[in-house]
């Protein structure tokens, strides 16, 4: 996948997990783009590790194990906070 490619997966699984788990979060669109690319590489080590996938293409499997890597992010980054 292109560098534009992972931009949008992880915007649309930042998105996701915060609809999932909403909140006052600070950063906005910034912090959701990043929490959800970073949880988008979480989620295909993640998948890849427990052999249940991995994000490598733009398809409904690689959207949501990257939402669940980006929860799991979201979640990490609340209990910093």
């Amino acid at each position: 996948m292109g560098i534009i490619a992972w931009i949008i997966l992880g915007l649309l699984a930042g998105i996701l997990a915060k609809w999932i788990m909403p909140g006052r979060d600070g950063g906005g669109f910034i912090i959701t783009t990043l929490l959800g690319i970073a949880g988008a590489f979480v989620g295909g080590y993640v998948g890849s590790l427990f052999g249940f996938g991995s994000v490598n293409a733009f398809t409904l499997e690689s959207i949501l194990i990257a939402t669940g890597g980006a929860f799991i992010i979201l979640l990490f980054y609340r209990f910093i906070k």
